[in-house]
């Protein structure tokens, strides 16, 4: 059960790590321009300090699809060539 969970897991951060923003991401609408258009628009109030705005769902996915792409990439490897070597040797 552990298992199945941890693989699905791992499935889900390869998916996302593998999406090219350029073919895919930017054709609907959730390229990195426009989770940077939508956090540029701070409100200021009276005193010049920017008011917190609501961020939205959509531009949390877009930034945690970002952050996975760049951060992601060489631990991913790794974690998959364990994934293997382990389901080669003591099957699956």
């Amino acid at each position: 059960m552990l298992g199945t969970i941890l693989y699905v897991g791992l499935l889900i951060v390869n998916a996302m790590a593998v999406l090219s923003e350029d073919r895919f991401l930017a054709r609907i609408g959730w390229g990195s321009s426009a989770a940077s258009q939508s956090a540029s628009f701070n409100q200021y109030d009276q005193n010049g300090f920017s008011a917190q705005q609501e961020v939205g769902i959509k531009t949390k996915l877009i930034e945690l699809i970002s952050a996975v792409r760049t951060l992601m990439r060489i631990p991913l490897i790794a974690v998959n060539i364990v994934v293997i070597g382990y389901e080669l040797v003591l099957g699956g």
